[in-house]
């Protein structure tokens, strides 16, 4: 028979237990003697904050992507920065450039801010255009298939391409169809040595080919992968320390996708030797961009990306009319319609926006879908009232 504890006992007792329940609930939050809790470390220094970069040189080179690049360009330098802007369309090219080819240049005159359009490279003279701090970067694409691009879109001025039957025909015998020096054959071989603006040298020589790539490293703090524009973005975004929103851009200058043939190893192997000076500038600069991506890390590169892609969809989905590309006969809108190569077969893609859009979203989705040919204009009117001219 169980004998019943005094009422006194039983509030003693459960009063005790209360207090050793609290006490245990208390060193659990603070910690105390019972656990042992390993000290925070301290907090390691703040990121040093960054201020958006202004003065901007981006070297457009053929065939790689450029156009895309070049329309961010122009949205973040059109709400007041000037623009470095050629009598035309091109700073005279295929020459090398000159200062005095950028409209509205004189000597000690006030600096640009950016300078994006089509030049063959000349450092010394772009040094006199733009301030010393500029951010110099470029863009380069493989070889090959940057050359199946010059021979689709350069067909009626590339002496070279306009011979051959066919690419086919071209790759089977080059030398039956090049001739070194002719106006025009630029675009044939080692199309993006030349628009850097490198000497001429004979590929198997080592010491100069790895100098003028040198040179290039030293000159351009960044160059973009075509292939991998995305993550080349990413990486411009930080350099330059730009809101995510100004490098979502909408690609421009594309053919359609299945108007771009598959090429063969047989072909891209033909392709890059036949471009060999071009192959060593690609290697080169593919493993400069792969370190810097390295060291920015690979999940926060992924995650970067992915935003990104995201960002663009939605903007395509608001914007455009069927949410992405149109050839560019079917866009009425002359604004917005692209450059048609004179040759070639292949209509280049452009963008229609959507009916109903409101003022100021229809103003943004334009400044994102209006080609480079259009907005340079724009840009020139803006700056000096007038039109443009038809020279280079």
């Amino acid at each position: 028979m169980k004998v019943p504890l005094p009422r006194c006992r039983l509030q003693r007792l459960g009063g005790a237990l209360g207090v050793c329940v609290a006490v245990g609930f208390v060193l659990q939050l603070l910690g105390g003697p019972l656990q042992r809790r390993t000290p925070a470390p301290p907090p390691g220094p703040l990121p040093a904050p960054c201020h958006p970069r202004q003065h901007v040189v981006f070297l457009k080179t053929h065939k790689t992507g450029g156009s895309s690049v070049v329309n961010l360009l122009h949205r973040f330098g059109g709400r007041g920065l000037r623009f470095a802007l050629p009598h035309g369309y091109q700073f005279g090219y295929p020459e090398k450039f000159r200062a005095e080819r950028v409209k509205g240049y004189s000597p000690g005159g006030p600096p640009f801010d950016i300078i994006c359009h089509h030049m063959r490279f000349d450092l010394a003279e772009v040094q006199k255009v733009m301030p010393n701090d500029s951010f110099y970067f470029s863009i380069v694409r493989d070889p090959a298939t940057l050359a199946e691009s010059a021979f689709a879109y350069y067909r009626a001025v590339a002496p070279a391409f306009r011979r051959a039957p066919s690419l086919a025909s071209f790759l089977a015998s080059p030398g039956r169809f090049y001739q070194p020096g002719l106006r025009g054959n630029h675009y044939a071989r080692n199309l993006m040595w030349f628009d850097f603006g490198l000497p001429p040298v004979a590929p198997g020589d080592r010491e100069a080919v790895a100098e003028a790539v040198a040179g290039v490293e030293r000159a351009f703090a960044m160059v973009l992968l075509a292939e991998h524009f995305d993550e080349s973005l990413v990486l411009l975004r930080e350099a330059l320390c730009w809101p995510e929103e100004a490098v979502v851009s909408f690609p421009h200058n594309r053919r359609p996708r299945g108007a771009v043939p598959r090429l063969s190893p047989g072909q891209l192997a033909r392709l890059r030797a036949w471009n060999a000076l071009d192959w060593a500038l690609y290697g080169h600069l593919n493993r400069s961009f792969w370190r810097r991506a390295a060291a920015f890390g690979p999940a926060r590169m992924a995650a970067e990306v992915a935003r990104l892609r995201r960002r663009r969809e939605a903007l395509a989905r608001r914007c455009l009319r069927g949410g992405g590309p149109l050839p560019g006969p079917a866009i009425a809108d002359g604004r917005l319609r692209p450059f048609q190569p004179a040759r070639g077969g292949v209509a280049i893609l452009g963008y229609a926006l959507k009916a109903g859009l409101e003022a100021g979203e229809r103003e943004k989705c334009a400044r994102m879908a209006t080609p480079e040919l259009q907005y340079k204009d724009i840009l020139d009117r803006r700056q000096f009232g007038g039109g443009n001219g038809s020279g280079g």
